[in-house]
């Protein structure tokens, strides 16, 4: 099974001045624990993670005056769509995250999870 059947097509994208209240808010809208921020000046994409929020919030830092881009991770681990999901899991394994942005060339195409695969493998393992 590969990433492209796994992955959600629909991806939440926010500023780098959006606040992490703002963000949290958009996150738990979609139901989704990640927003890829995207940095108009620099053409860059970074990902913020429910856990990014919670270190800030854990921390004492306000969320309504925190800009995502403070705790964006730029350092992105990007899928392809035609990785396996064994490929996508073991990246997700070796850097310690949960979320993977896909690209298919430069285009940004889907968000993968950890939760995605085992929806894809449960059945697999439950028969």
């Amino acid at each position: 099974m590969l990433v492209s059947d796994a992955m959600s097509t629909i991806v939440l994208t926010i500023g780098p001045d959006h606040t992490l209240r703002q963000a949290a808010r958009l996150m738990s809208a979609r139901k989704v624990g990640s927003a890829v921020v995207l940095d108009p000046d620099t053409y860059g994409l970074g990902i913020l993670t429910e856990r990014d929020i919670l270190n800030s919030v854990g921390a004492g830092q306000d969320p309504d005056h925190e800009r995502a881009a403070a705790h964006t991770t730029t350092d992105v681990v990007f899928a392809a769509p035609e990785w396996t999901l064994e490929e996508a899991a073991a990246s997700m394994v070796r850097g310690g995250f949960r979320h993977l942005i896909v690209l298919d060339g430069h285009e940004l195409v889907g968000m993968v999870s950890v939760r995605d695969i085992i929806r894809c493998w449960a059945p697999a393992l439950a028969a």
